[in-house]
């Protein structure tokens, strides 16, 4: 269980905004917590304007003159913030890697979940790494992943780069439609 910190201290290496009894400026710019200016008063008197009302008073803008403060629930407001930060709108690309001579059965697990992925809206890179004599024949191994592909994934993907062959790779880049 890690150590507990009381809401004026923070762990190490923390980028925080000043919260509570940490805000140490003579007068302060308050807003409130419907975004209404309350205007320039004493920390002291704000702090007790927040307990009044069971929120905070949060350092909002340290840099101006005096320094801006906002009286809200920071915890919520930590919250919204990691939640924010942890959901991307972007696709992610999720990498299928076999070989030349995988199983049927295992091919098809993986275009399973290729097509989970699809569906999920991410991007798919499938990867086929050639060993030995298998490297002899790499336009064989793009007609082949092109076939699995076309009969797998045909309906619900396009391919955005098709097979390339790289050294001892074969990769090609599929996007859901």
């Amino acid at each position: 269980m890690g150590r507990r910190f009381r809401d004026d201290q923070t762990m190490p290496g923390e980028d925080e905004l000043r919260v509570n009894h940490r805000i140490r400026f003579h007068e302060l710019r308050v807003i409130d917590e419907n975004g209404e200016q309350m205007g320039i008063m004493n920390p002291d008197e704000a702090r007790a304007l927040a307990n009044e009302r069971g929120l905070d008073l949060v350092e909002v803008a340290p840099q101006s003159r005096p320094p801006v403060c906002r009286i809200m629930d920071y915890g919520k407001y930590k919250y919204q913030r990691s939640k924010k930060a942890t959901t991307s709108a972007s696709p992610e690309i999720k990498t299928i890697q076999f070989r030349p001579k995988t199983g049927e059965h295992d091919l098809e697990t993986k275009l399973s979940n290729a097509r989970k992925f699809l569906e999920r809206g991410d991007k798919v890179r499938f990867v086929m790494r050639m060993r030995g004599r298998e490297h002899a024949y790499p336009e064989r191994w793009v007609a082949l992943m092109k076939a699995h592909f076309e009969e797998a994934l045909g309906e619900i993907a396009r391919i955005t780069t098709p097979p390339s062959h790289q050294g001892r790779t074969i990769s090609m880049m599929v996007e859901p439609t």
